[in-house]
């Protein structure tokens, strides 16, 4: 279950469960029919199970990484005899074809859907319905509004926005003029980092947001919303941006406008990392990890066999700042140039977080 960080699919050899033993329990344990002990998980369910990832959009670097652990996850229990099949789709950004994706999953009676929600309202019928057609939901990163799943799992994106402001406050002493960088509007993760961010911004009226972006998780998009709104504002002291490839996008305006580089929070993304140690910069990051999608599909599969997981399993928040950045850089090559830089996880881990 460890990722290896070589490639986008993490390595079967340094991903084992706990052993041969440990498998081989959990492959008893599978053998009879499925308690109702989750939320949503109903009927004659047995081991090998067929699972289904809803995927909003695969493009980013970030959701390739994401999908390269659930993919690994999935072999693994492959292995050990609780998983038959993965079924995979991708919405390319439309939460209406994601929709008819999970309906189709539904449909096909697989044992457990995975799902990254393109919208935090428009799934929650579909969500629903498959909760009561006794399939293990998991929902992980971007959240739907309903509670009718198996289990939600996700970082704070509350405390995400409120620490990055804090820090931002901090760094210019209560006062100055910012840029708030936004992902995509409607999307959970995103509004919700903006929402934790309020609070402290209003707390701090020395602090004035001059104006605020909303752009896809990408670096040229992100670059080119910065590019504009520094030919429109002479003087930015900050920017608090709520995502990697947004700061990097950030960074690289600042940079090739001629302008210098001001206090920057952002992501674990490897480009922003890099960029920030290369300029000097004062930056503070965060990490979303990607192995939530591996925590998910085993988590579904606990589930399926029976045993009680949390309705959410709230992921601790690292920071990464001028004391630890160097500890993500001396594995930057283990990740793709253009994506993040997740830290490792194993069994013992998704147990610990399972228990909580």
């Amino acid at each position: 279950m460890k990722n290896s960080e070589n490639s986008i699919s993490a390595s079967p050899r340094r991903r084992l469960l706990a052993g041969a033993a440990a498998a081989a329990a959990l492959l008893v344990l599978s053998t009879g029919s499925a308690s109702a002990a989750a939320n949503c998980i109903k009927g004659d369910r047995k081991a090998p199970f067929t699972i289904g990832w809803a995927n909003i959009y695969s493009v980013p670097t970030w959701m390739k990484q994401t999908e390269g652990t659930i993919t690994a996850e999935v072999e693994e229990l492959k292995k050990a005899g609780l998983v038959k099949d993965l079924m995979i789709t991708d919405a390319q950004g439309n939460a209406q074809t994601q929709i008819q994706h999970i309906q189709s999953m539904i449909d096909a009676n697989v044992d457990a859907i995975v799902v990254i929600a393109g919208s935090s309202t428009a799934l929650d019928r579909v969500i629903s319905d498959a909760c009561d057609k006794g399939i293990a939901v998991v929902n992980f990163d971007s959240l739907v509004n309903t509670d009718k799943v198996t289990a939600k799992i996700n970082t704070d994106s509350n405390e995400w926005g409120a620490t990055a402001a804090k820090w931002m406050v901090s760094q210019l002493g209560g006062k100055g003029k910012i840029i708030v960088m936004n992902g995509p509007a409607g999307i959970s993760v995103s509004d919700d980092r903006r929402k934790g961010a309020q609070p402290v911004l209003d707390a701090n009226p020395g602090i004035q947001v001059i104006t605020e972006t909303n752009t896809e998780y990408n670096v040229a998009p992100a670059q080119e919303a910065m590019t504009s709104l520094l030919f429109a504002n002479p003087e930015i002291d900050g920017v608090l941006s709520l995502g990697g490839a947004l700061s990097a996008g950030s960074v690289l305006a600042f940079e090739r406008q001629g302008r210098d580089q001001v206090p920057t929070t952002g992501e674990n993304a490897r480009q922003f990392l890099e960029l920030w140690k290369e300029k000097g910069l004062k930056g503070w990051a965060t990490m979303q990890p990607n192995w939530l999608g591996a925590l998910s599909v085993y988590t579904a599969v606990q589930a399926l066999q029976g045993k009680d997981v949390p309705a959410f399993v709230k992921v601790p928040l690292p920071v990464i700042d001028d004391s630890s950045i160097g500890s993500y850089l001396a594995r930057a090559d283990k990740f793709p140039a253009d994506g993040y830089i997740y830290s490792d996880y194993d069994k013992a881990l998704f147990d610990k977080l399972l228990t909580k």
